[in-house]
């Protein structure tokens, strides 16, 4: 409702008395307007002499046919070209909004190497839905977590479920984080590498924090082992490269490695003495969890990612 003041009167002009002059002004008569705002011609003439009565002047000539608007008229007239059309479009995006078939899907990644999959994912994704507005946010440099509790990001995707009220942690996949080595290493005669075999190795890592890195937090940590060194990078590419140079060793997710599976350059040794077996999540708010559009990328984080690993 708009709140239309002067000096000595308050109008209250609606949305329906904007649609009622358009219609009015288009039909050229009560009796069509009455047919088009689906009313009876008594109603409609109600409402209209109820805002002429409001505003303190005549929307329209009467002595005229067809029915023609007042300079009043078309004053409201005009701001009801400008308005409604605005306002017929948000109503139609709510009702794909209720319908599903468009939203939003702004996604923080405490998983460096996810990029790895996601895209693909994503890639599938908007074929599936080209109306959904779909953004990534490196939840690295902020709190994921508290992000999607304010409705600033939609997913969250994290290795570290936790218990919060109002958000589901939706299960994707397991993997496994893998140690990688160049090809002449000494490990290459191990069949698995424990946490003292760190102790003389620089481990090359992202650059994120310890706590959010598998290799510290299921292997170094609990044992309290420090490596020797430790070089962030930031890029995979450039990370196996300095492995391959023998600057390094360092310990990925396995479907970051499928590519180097079958090159000569590198070794690659799980964890051990017991596989070390992570589950990666995406993090939703309760009440989006059903809505169709997120739970097929849920799908597709399920299948996609495993199909990597597999290769």
């Amino acid at each position: 409702m708009f709140l239309m003041k002067a000096t000595h009167y308050s109008m209250h002009l609606e949305f329906r008395h904007l649609r009622t002059i358009r219609a009015i002004h288009q039909a050229g008569g009560l009796a069509r307007a009455a047919d088009i705002l689906n009313m009876t011609q008594s109603a409609l003439s109600h409402q209209v002499k109820g805002l002429e009565n409001q505003a303190g002047v005549e929307l329209f000539v009467r002595r005229a046919k067809p029915l023609r608007l007042s300079a009043a008229g078309l004053r409201m007239l005009k701001l009801a070209e400008r308005i409604l059309p605005e306002i017929d479009a948000l109503e139609e995006e709510f009702r794909t909004l209720k319908s599903g078939k468009t939203g939003r899907l702004h996604i923080a990644i405490e998983c460096h190497a996810c990029f790895e999959w996601l895209f693909i994912v994503l890639g599938l994704f908007r074929h599936a839905w080209p109306d959904i507005d779909v953004d990534i946010r490196a939840g690295l440099a902020f709190d994921a977590l508290p992000a999607l509790l304010r409705e600033d990001v939609d997913l969250v995707i994290s290795s570290d479920p936790s218990q919060i009220d109002g958000v589901i942690f939706n299960p994707l996949f397991d993997y496994h984080p893998t140690f990688v080595a160049a090809k002449d290493h000494p490990f290459a005669s191990k069949p698995f590498i424990a946490a003292e075999d760190f102790r003389d190795e620089v481990l090359i890592t992202y650059p994120v924090a310890r706590n959010r890195l598998d290799v510290f937090t299921e292997l170094l940590i609990p044992a309290r082992v420090e490596p020797r060194g430790q070089r962030q990078v930031e890029l995979t590419a450039v990370i196996l490269m300095l492995v391959g140079s023998n600057r390094g060793v360092s310990v990925l997710p396995d479907w970051v490695l499928r590519n180097i599976r079958t090159n000569n350059d590198y070794i690659t040794r799980p964890l051990g003495p017991q596989t070390v077996t992570k589950r990666l999540y995406a993090a939703t708010r309760e009440e989006d969890a059903t809505k169709p559009f997120i739970a097929h990328f849920l799908r597709l984080g399920r299948s996609e990612p495993v199909k990597l690993q597999r290769d």
